[in-house]
Formats: structure tokens, C-alpha cells, sequence
């Protein structure tokens, strides 16, 4: 979808049409969910911190978040895909992997049911959404960004190797700002130099995703579309109205978080191995430290002993700003989904 949110709340407010919109809380202490295209054009974009994106937009307008009113549309979005295919992998609340070689409408052409699913969806919500269509699911994801807003965009079999050629690493879906600068630092900057490098040096340097950058950067993505994704983790955070700064602060902040994701790991029976700790500070550098165990956690006594260990080892010098923690590494099970608890007080 086309900057959902804000897409969302430009269609039932017509004041903020042709307007630069942010959805999410305008205080100091804000955080942008999602912009639209007119706020965008001034380098706003979803997780800046509210502040920011005022300067960089003095006319920036701020909509509070209306979450019952986008899983609503985004409800109506995936029936009509359903239409089409079961083999349907949300990515988020307004994004997914659609399967399409097999359909139940028997349409032949992928491009032809993307242009016909970009019409109902106009014609159902009010909203545009863009396709991305190729071979796997790299490419088709990459291609859903090339021709934004409203559009559709194609990779064919016989213009893969020249696209992912050209494509800057920074591009490559699963590259983040880190990576990229590792890459650069490696003499690598495009897919043609990632696709001729030493894969030995690849997985020196970045372990198991280094095989997975050299395959796809040859065109190879062997993933499946699965309708129903194991559950990675389940989470909750808090981001505070002030930094805290003294560890007793942490510890009673970490308590509340402790008993919030303890409910929530009982009601999922999500019990897993291992326990992360995330700390964002004031100025947004953020450290995340994990400890793993043999076993499940399967008491709140061990969670929480666990978390004070690792507040130890990340032992915060500056104040804090958000605190969070998840717990990952779950037995196989098969009827695992993904999940994931937020809260902000912003």
C-alpha cells in the first residue's frame, strides 16, 4: 500500500489531501509512523522522531494514529487477495507475498491480476497500492518500490541478471545502512560486485547471510510463499514521557514491562530460549543484549532474573529514552504466527 496510514487518513479528512500529513504523536518526545508523499518530498519518513521531521517540514501536519480504522481496510485488502491465491505471506498490516502461479481465477498473465487487484482495492478502500512482480520474492519486493505511488513495476526472467546487476546494495531488500557501509568498505557497491565476489569472503564477513547475499545477487531466491510464518518473537517496549537515568529507575520500568510480556507469553504459550534486552537512549543509539539458555523459560522468576542480568551487561552510561525486551528461539510448533506487543505512550 501507498503510505498506508497516511493515505488512510488524507481519504476520510479531505482538509489534508495535497498536504505533508504525519501520523503519530507531535510532542518532543514523538515518534513518525508513517508520512505521506507530500511530507516525504522534505526527507520525512516513518520512525523519525517527531521533532526532526517538524524542522525538516515546518508545515508538517500530525494525525494521531487510528489502528482499529487501518486493520479494518487492511482486512478488506487481504479478502481480496484471498480471492486469488491461499498462498498469501503478510509482510505487515499493509503488505504481502502473493503467489500467484497457480490462481484461482486461472488468469495467465501476473500482471494482469495485479493490475485487476490494484482496481478492486481502489474501488473497495479508496487507496492505491503499487505491485512489484518478478520470479521470487527478492525481486518481487524490490520491484514493489520501483514505481511508488500507484504503480506496478516488472522484472522479467531475461532482465534479472541485468537488474540485480545494476541494483546498489543499499537497495537490496535486507541491507540495512550498516551492512551497506560494510560492503562499501569491501569494494562492494552494486549487485554485479557482490554476484562476482568470493563467497568465502562473504561468509567471513557476514556469517550466513553472506550466502544469502551471494545467491541472490545470481537471481537465486528459493523461498516460499508461506501462509502461515513461524513466530519469531514475542516483545513488548516502553518509550517514557521523560529519560530515565539511575538504574533503580530501569529496574522498575523493566518490572512493569516483565509482568506485561509474561501475560502475553502465557496466553501464546510462547516460551523460548532466549531473552533480549533493548536500550534505546536519548540520543537514539540503541544496544540490544541477549542471553540464551539450554531450556525454555517457563517461570516469570526466570525472566526476571535473566532481565536484571542483562540491564548489568548493557550497564546504560546515558539516560534512556525506551526499554524493551523479547523473548525469541521457540520449540518448532505448528501453529505458530507472528506477534509482536507495542507500547508508546507518545
Amino acid at each position: 500500500m501507498d503510505a498506508f496510514f497516511a493515505s488512510i487518513e488524507q481519504r476520510d479528512n479531505p482538509g489534508l489531501r495535497g498536504k505533508p500529513v504525519a501520523v503519530g504523536g507531535s510532542s518532543d518526545r514523538g515518534v513518525v509512523a508513517a508520512a505521506s508523499y507530500e511530507a516525504r518530498v522534505f526527507g520525512v519518513h516513518s520512525a523519525m522522531p517527531s521533532k526532526i521531521a517538524a524542522r525538516k517540514c515546518p508545515g508538517l501536519i500530525f494525525v494521531k494514529a487510528r489502528f482499529d480504522v487501518y486493520k479494518a481496510d487492511s482486512a478488506k485488502i487481504m479478502d481480496i487477495f484471498w480471492d486469488y491465491t491461499d498462498l498469501v505471506e503478510p509482510l505487515s498490516i499493509d503488505e504481502a507475498f502473493l503467489d500467484v502461479t497457480s490462481n484461482k481465477k486461472g488468469i495467465p498473465s501476473a500482471t494482469l491480476i495485479a493490475r485487476e487487484i490494484k482496481e478492486r482495492i481502489r474501488e473497495k478502500t479508496g487507496l492505491t497500492a503499487s505491485a512489484g512482480i518478478s520470479i521470487n520474492k527478492f525481486l518481487a519486493k524490490i520491484a514493489s518500490d520501483e514505481d511508488k505511488p500507484n504503480g506496478l513495476f516488472v522484472i522479467k526472467p531475461d532482465e534479472v541478471m541485468d537488474f540485480i546487476g545494476r541494483l546498489a546494495v543499499d537497495d537490496f531488500f535486507g541491507v540495512g545502512p550498516r551492512t551497506a557501509q560494510k560492503m562499501h568498505d569491501l569494494g562492494l557497491f552494486k549487485g554485479e560486485d557482490l554476484r562476482n565476489a568470493d563467497l568465502q569472503m562473504l561468509i567471513r564477513n557476514f556469517g550466513k547471510a553472506g550466502i544469502f547475499f551471494h545467491q541472490i545477487a545470481n537471481g537465486i531466491d528459493e523461498r516460499p510463499v508461506r501462509p502461515h510464518r513461524e513466530r519469531k518473537s514475542v516483545g513488548i517496549e516502553n518509550t517514557f514521557h521523560e529519560d530515565i537515568a539511575t538504574r533503580d529507575e530501569m529496574l522498575t520500568q523493566l518490572e512493569k514491562l516483565e509482568k506485561g510480556l509474561w501475560e502475553r507469553i502465557k496466553k501464546h504459550g510462547a516460551f523460548g530460549k532466549t531473552v533480549t534486552l533493548k536500550v534505546k537512549y536519548n540520543d537514539f543509539d540503541q544496544i540490544t543484549r541477549s542471553h540464551s539458555s539450554s531450556e525454555p523459560f517457563v517461570n516469570p522468576g526466570q525472566l526476571v532474573s535473566v532481565v536484571k542480568d542483562l540491564l548489568n551487561l548493557a550497564n546504560p552510561e546515558k539516560p534512556v529514552r525506551l526499554l524493551g525486551i523479547s523473548v525469541s528461539n521457540f520449540p518448532p510448533r505448528e501453529d505458530s504466527g507472528p506477534l509482536q506487543l507495542t507500547i508508546d505512550f507518545d
